[in-house]
């Protein structure tokens, strides 16, 4: 496109020199850059874009975008923008064909729960006869499209290529997490979403963030900002979880109609006559289509807050209840969240992506509720993040397990056992004993806790101590299959690592 063409995205924008240059690419990053690039000069978190503007020049660019005039380069085009972030989400959406202004796009934001949510809402999409992409922590992705996830929500020039890639494999909706970064930074301007679903917000990204009331405005954008009914998209609506301490002031910020849902009160979407086991869920669905039983192999309290969500998402699309029911029913598991690991051992051994001190406590409440025998709880916490939620995710896991085992999680360029002793101070207020290695060759007698910082040694003490009819959790990792050590990534899979250990401690 030219110049030109992309700038009636940005009708704010003081063009300077010609606008009839082609460009060929979009980028933010100087060393990306090649000859045709429209370069966006960004003030971030660690550096300053406009110091870079001479490197772009210098490599090809054949027009900046800029903040502040007083940068701006010589010879080749320049506009300046009050806000870079949110004039690279607009030119990014024009450049590929704006993608989200004709199809259907769902966002979900929240702490914890929402790659469950989009998988479930993928599969009532398409028992609705839409078959939807699904862009989040794992990947971006439709049918045999698979484009690799940098980020749960990358910036807009990646974002919006990856819309448009999706399309052209014959995607007919988009359904994504949205991280609270990308709010905060504006990499989903440019979207124009139908629905926002709010999952829930409890302690996380603080190290970003600094305080919940922060973390909750980042959330908010989404409701109170970028779903604004427009003439293309006059429909749009917010799904809330009122469960939730914030839900009620995510719905009054809502610039568009709500539906609400959650277990608790009279919302829009809620169960009746729930029925929670080892086998899933099963209840009675609530909605203003009409009521419809559901089952699902979905385990636990927290996942049924994600039905909800999902339903109610389908509401809010006006599919009909039929497929809101299928696509529930049809689904069944997420990579890596409470994902099992088969084994021979009569073990139920299970790896979930809880790395926050709610989503932890709700796989465990859940657990809890399903326990025949006893709990094994492995877990970290990351290493060069929040540090405040260590002694809070330590404290749960020892008090909701019969034995915690903490371990190093992506200890990055923290020293692992500094993590460790600041998980250990939200334990050692329960009196709990910690065991030693040498004390456990022949099991645990008593409730308690280990430190072991090598996660594969820590994996394999459970998997041993584990006896038949024991549950194993492995917390943190998920689906992710890496280990951070210093700033070099290790192959590592706590689902490979666990399937090894529990075939191994079987011999």
């Amino acid at each position: 496109m030219t110049l030109h063409e992309l700038l009636i995205a940005l009708p704010e924008s003081g063009i300077h020199g010609g606008t009839a240059a082609s460009i060929s690419s979009l980028t933010c990053d100087s060393r990306a850059v090649r000859p045709g690039s429209l370069f966006f000069a960004l003030r971030g978190v660690q550096t300053d874009g406009h110091r870079y503007i001479e490197q772009a020049v210098a490599a090809g660019a054949a027009a900046i975008i800029l903040e502040d005039a007083a940068f701006a380069p010589a010879g080749i085009p320049w506009a300046v923008v009050p806000d870079g972030r949110a004039a690279m989400g607009r030119v990014s959406a024009r450049f590929n064909g704006d993608p989200t202004a004709t199809l259907p796009l769902v966002g979900i934001t929240g702490t914890n729960g929402k790659t469950t949510t989009t998988y479930l809402i993928e599969a009532i999409l398409a028992a609705a006869g839409r078959q939807a992409a699904v862009l989040g922590t794992i990947s971006y992705r439709f049918g045999t499209t698979i484009i690799g996830a940098s980020h749960t929500t990358p910036e807009s020039t990646e974002l919006q290529s990856a819309f448009r890639q999706l399309a052209e494999a014959g995607a007919q909706a988009f359904v994504m997490e949205v991280s609270s970064h990308a709010l905060e930074q504006k990499r989903v301007d440019g979207c124009h979403f139908d629905v926002g679903i709010f999952s829930n917000l409890t302690r996380d990204h603080l190290d970003y963030h600094v305080t919940m009331e922060q973390y909750l405005d980042a959330k908010s954008r989404l409701f109170a900002e970028l779903l604004r009914p427009t003439p293309a998209k006059p429909r749009r609506r917010a799904a809330v979880n009122m469960d939730d301490p914030y839900g009620a002031e995510i719905a009054r910020r809502s610039v568009c109609p709500v539906v609400t849902f959650g277990i608790r009160g009279q919302c829009h979407v809620r169960p009746v006559n729930v029925v929670s086991s080892v086998n899933g869920i099963s209840a009675t669905l609530v909605t203003p289509s009409g009521t419809c039983d559901i089952t699902s192999r979905l385990l636990g309290r927290f996942n049924l807050s994600n039905i909800l969500a999902a339903a109610a998402a389908g509401v809010a699309l006006d599919l009909p209840l039929q497929a809101i029911k299928d696509g529930i029913e049809n689904h069944t598991t997420v990579p890596g969240r409470m994902e099992r690991v088969d084994n021979l051992r009569g073990v139920t051994c299970l790896v979930d992506y809880a790395h926050t001190g709610d989503a932890l406590e709700n796989v465990l409440a859940t657990l809890k509720e399903i326990a025949t025998g006893k709990i094994i709880t492995l877990f970290g916490c990351g290493g060069d993040r929040d540090n405040g939620k260590r002694p809070i995710m330590g404290s749960i896991a020892a008090a909701m397990s019969d034995l915690a085992i903490v371990t190093s999680d992506n200890p990055r360029t923290e020293e692992p056992l500094r993590i460790l002793e600041q998980i250990k101070e939200g334990i050692a207020p329960l009196g709990l004993r910690e065991y030693r290695p040498e004390e456990l060759t022949g099991g645990y007698s008593e409730k308690g806790f280990i430190l072991v910082e090598n996660r594969r040694e820590a994996i394999r003490l459970a998997a041993r101590l584990a006896q038949p009819g024991d549950i194993l959790l492995l917390a943190g990792k998920g689906h992710e299959d890496y280990q951070i050590i210093g700033t070099t990534k290790h192959h590592f899979d706590d689902r490979e690592e666990a399937a090894a250990a529990l075939a191994e401690s079987r011999r």
